[in-house]
């Protein structure tokens, strides 16, 4: 990065260095970082590429798995470009820069007595992120966080800036609410809001069987429902939470043990412990299914949410049509006790409303997905491996901000709108600026 480029943009940068994700697994040496605080700065970075015949990958929190944003020339990061636009009260609306976290906005939000429909289990990351890559909560009346824009303003690779929604650019908006960023850069996001509610959440233990007997009642009956399995064990980690008027019950104290020390410090050293002594794989599976966070408390959503992770992992995340949940996680389970892989981290199971948004894992059907997970000094696979192929077997779809393997020659046979968002990515970007070499994998792109 010359300092010519740095002094006639003004544009916080980072010279070449080495960038990593969150979790550890996926690190590159970039030409440069930018750090943008403006739509003209953005417009700056774009026009610095195109001279210099440079890709740029753009980055929120980093809280992706997978390699997409991984590359040797520029990463641009939002982090600076964050806060809250405009409150619309009487809409339920709020406009908010891209880089913005969803913590930030869940704070900001609820200042203004409103707050995000529904969420995942994290709360770092960006809005921008999170909607680029799918990200979604649990709760089958819901889809993911994506489903919830109004309208975003894109930057493209020629350094216009558009404004999508339903009316205007009806296509891109189409395309664009689950975009892996290699449509543009998304700045600014418009999203559907709640008037602030409390959720009442239940934690509790579960089995196997009589859960999947019983999962549509449990489905039905709860706003949200997820649970966690423990590999080598009958006994599942169930959660249910139903909107509640009930006073606030949150223990500070209790709160700190469940949810930092159990659920972070006791995992932290159970994982260590495991890695230490991968013979105990089985036996430290089934305590950790024991001995789990158990009761019920009440609070507003954002608080309920928003689960503290400081255990690093590394992740594989699949989309698969509900009527095949109940097969595949049967058949899961029978794989992880006949292959007996040294493994003790739980798998996440969630359930998910089908969507229109063409890249979304969840379009055109009702869904539940299946995330497996292994400590970050552990090998991966062949675990990832054997359940990837058991997933794509039911036309699992990977979430994009996950582990997976999949490429264009499976992708377009399992994505309608896939050709269709291929035509629109290559009149939007056709130099090819926001791809890297995992991408091109995924659009079947040279570069």
């Amino acid at each position: 990065m010359s300092d010519a480029t740095s002094e006639s943009t003004s544009i916080k940068s980072t010279p070449k260095t080495i960038w990593s994700n969150w979790a550890g697994n996926v690190e590159c040496s970039v030409t440069g970082i930018f750090y943008p605080k403006t739509e003209a700065e953005v417009q700056a970075v774009i026009q610095q590429a195109k001279t210099e015949k440079k890709k740029i990958r753009v980055v929120g929190s980093g809280h992706s798995f997978s390699p997409v944003i991984a590359t040797n020339d520029y990463i641009l990061s939002l982090v600076e470009l964050k806060g809250i636009i405009n409150i619309d009260k009487q809409k339920k609306q709020a406009t908010i820069w891209a880089g913005t976290s969803i913590k930030e906005a869940n704070e900001q939000l609820f200042e203004a007595g409103l707050a995000l429909i529904n969420l995942g289990d994290i709360d770092v990351q960006s809005v921008g992120g999170a909607t680029a890559t799918g990200t979604h909560g649990t709760g089958i009346t819901f889809g993911n966080v994506s489903t919830e824009i109004v309208d975003f303003t894109l930057l493209t690779a020629s350094g216009e800036l558009l404004q999508c929604d339903a009316n205007t650019n009806p296509t891109i908006f189409a395309a664009g609410r689950v975009s892996l960023g290699v449509l543009g850069i998304v700045t600014k996001i418009t999203l559907r809001l709640d008037e602030a509610y409390k959720l009442e959440y239940t934690c509790k233990a579960g089995n196997f069987e009589e859960t999947l007997e019983n999962l549509e009642a449990y489905n039905n009956s709860n706003r949200n429902f997820e649970y966690y399995y423990f590999p080598y064990s009958e006994t599942l980690q169930l959660k249910l939470s139903n909107k509640s008027e009930k006073t606030v019950k949150h223990n500070k104290f209790l709160a700190h043990i469940n949810d930092v020390f159990l659920e972070n410090t006791a995992l932290e050293a159970a994982c260590r412990f495991g890695v230490t002594f991968p013979k105990m794989y089985q036996r430290i599976s089934r305590a950790m299914s024991k001995s789990f966070p158990k009761g019920t408390k009440v609070n507003y959503s954002h608080q309920i949410y928003a689960t503290v992770r400081n255990v690093r992992f590394k992740e594989m995340e699949y989309n698969i049509p509900m009527e095949h949940f109940k097969e595949v996680m049967t058949k899961m389970k029978a794989i992880i006790e006949e292959k007996q892989y040294q493994i003790f981290f739980p798998a996440e199971c969630r359930f998910v409303k089908g969507d229109d948004i063409w890249l979304s894992p969840a379009y055109g059907r009702d869904s539940a997905y299946i995330a497996v997970h292994v400590y970050h000094q552990q090998e991966h696979n062949p675990y990832f491996s054997d359940l990837e192929e058991l997933f794509t077997q039911y036309g699992g779809r990977p979430h994009w901000g996950k582990m997976h393997t999949r490429t264009a020659e499976y992708l377009s046979r399992n994505y309608d709108k896939f050709q269709d968002f291929q035509l629109l990515r290559q009149q939007l970007d056709p130099d090819n600026m926001f791809l890297n070499e995992h991408l091109a994998g995924i659009f079947g792109v040279a570069i």
